[in-house]
């Protein structure tokens, strides 16, 4: 019976989970809170913690599931995590048929203590100032999927019916890395939640001190190992119980035909184990990776000191050295995007800010009295916002600013070919317009003269908002592009010494 529960559980949040990416759009998110699945992440608030020194509201929903670990055990890993739902189908799918192969397969390995002193240097690296949870957290891994991956596919195959066409930078890697950790259930089941995961890591730690635990009963136990064959954690089952391991999946308890395994609680210290058996060799190797991280991720290029043009953060946005700390590549942001224009970041923000988000205007604009990728970042790397306060209603107050148009004379077409074309200036949303025109006559080749409306920014109005260079009619690099320079986020990457842009 426990078993379906189980099952059922699993259904009904991996659902959840699909339901929240998919009314993360502007059609749909109303008041749905977006954040809970990760803000349901212990991971992701404690690694938040350490990096940017505080605890958004929404990571708050990890505390309860902290308390209930440490009296349950790892229940988290075999009943509510999403990805854990899809390992768990797929290693029943990809699982030997022989029992004792099954057992064999399940049998507990020294290297699936790896993941442990990978969660070592992923915390060392957040108390350093560099949050890179989001890697390989399986909320945030599986929502970046399903963001930037699954749902965009589907939706293309669908002419865009639900959210329009969509392409995001690095989905070919993206794309790569999921299917890996997806296929490794061909080779051992859950694999990657033995080896890899930092989550399933610190959910192991925590239910080292959990209050019920599942215990075989000598005197009906025949060592016959069966209850080992489909465990999912190799928890050893059949032996002394590695509470760290086990994902109480029940599925050992399913397979004893005596009975002979129960969950109780305070069950005998004898009978199981909450020891981690971590080296200390590798755990001071674990210590000296997450500490030399940290500087070696920061001389890649595309990080500060000098902010890079191409770096466009979202609206609301915390200045880059908090924005790192706090951004764990989620990319809810993107997916709530109406434009498309926010993209994984490749080599914009460095290898540390690899995967977090950068607009790209080409692709998709800001638009002008949008807040959604406010609404959705669980960390509070992007800050909440209203509509007013992004455009800077009442007029008395500046408006929220993500960069300055720039025009290249070389490839404008009133300025470069002598031809009209003042699109720019036509789609410039702000009140009065940053993108403006001067009446010049010229002289054309043939000796026509012509009147031409030449396009000039004015920086004090500009928020770099992109809309001028997404619909730019030079289709390969527009004669307008928008640079970082003159964000509001970064009082350092200024260029105009007045209008209260300094």
């Amino acid at each position: 019976m426990f078993i379906w529960l189980r099952r059922v559980y699993q259904t009904v949040f991996f659902l959840l989970f699909l339901y929240l990416v998919i009314v993360t759009t502007a059609a749909l998110i109303g008041g749905h809170p977006i954040d809970w699945f990760l803000g349901f992440d212990p991971l992701v608030a404690v690694s938040t913690a350490l990096s940017a020194h505080t605890i958004s509201s929404s990571l708050t929903w990890a505390i309860p599931l902290i308390v209930l670990t440490l009296v349950f055990g790892r229940f988290f890993c075999g009943w509510i995590c999403p990805m854990g739902a899809m390992h768990h189908v797929l290693g029943w799918l990809g699982r030997r048929r022989r029992v004792r192969a099954r057992m064999e397969s399940n049998a507990p390995r020294g290297v699936y203590r790896f993941k442990y002193y990978l969660l070592i240097a992923l915390l060392l690296a957040a108390l350093f100032g560099s949050n890179q949870v989001g890697l390989l957290d399986p909320i945030a891994f599986t929502w970046r999927a399903f963001a930037t991956v699954l749902v965009p596919a589907v939706d293309n195959i669908s002419l865009g019916l639900y959210q329009g066409e969509r392409h995001f930078h690095s989905n070919t890697l993206i794309t790569a890395l999921f299917v890996t950790a997806l296929s490794l259930n061909m080779v051992i089941s859950r694999l990657f939640c033995r080896l890899l995961c930092p989550l399933g890591a610190l959910l192991g730690f925590l239910a080292k001190f959990s209050l019920f635990r599942l215990q075989k009963s000598p005197d009906v136990c025949k060592d016959c190992n069966v209850c080992g064959a489909d465990c999912q954690g190799a928890a050893d089952p059949q032996g002394t119980l590695r509470v760290s391991e086990c994902m109480l999946c029940l599925n050992c308890q399913e397979g004893c035909q005596r009975g002979g395994i129960h969950y109780k609680f305070l069950p005998s210290p004898e009978l199981t184990t909450d020891r981690l058996d971590l080296t200390r060799r590798h755990t001071i190797t674990a210590v000296a990776a997450g500490l030399m991280a940290v500087p070696l991720l920061r001389t890649s290029d595309g990080v500060d000191p000098r902010p890079h043009p191409h770096r466009i953060r979202p609206p609301g946005s915390v200045p880059e050295h908090d924005f790192l700390e706090r951004c764990v590549k989620c990319g809810a942001c993107m997916k709530a995007c109406p434009t498309g224009g926010l993209q994984p970041a490749w080599n914009e923000a460095g290898l540390e800010g690899l995967w977090t988000p950068i607009l790209v205007p080409r692709i998709g604009y800001c638009e002008h009295d949008c807040t959604l990728c406010t609404q959705v970042c669980p960390t509070d790397a992007i800050m909440p916002l209203t509509d007013t306060e992004k455009v800077g209603q009442p007029p008395d107050k500046e408006p929220v600013r993500l960069g300055t148009a720039f025009f290249n004379r070389g490839r404008c077409l009133p300025w470069a070919m002598d031809t009209p074309c003042i699109v720019c200036e036509e789609v410039c949303p702000t009140s009065p317009k940053a993108i403006y025109y001067k009446l010049e006559t010229v002289t054309a080749r043939n000796g026509e003269e012509r009147t031409l409306k030449r396009p000039f920014v004015d920086p004090d109005q500009c928020v770099g908002c992109g809309t001028c260079e997404k619909h730019c009619p030079v289709f390969d690099e527009a004669a307008v592009r928008v640079s970082s320079v003159g964000e509001t986020r970064d009082i350092r990457n200024r260029i105009m010494l007045k209008g209260g842009r300094v």
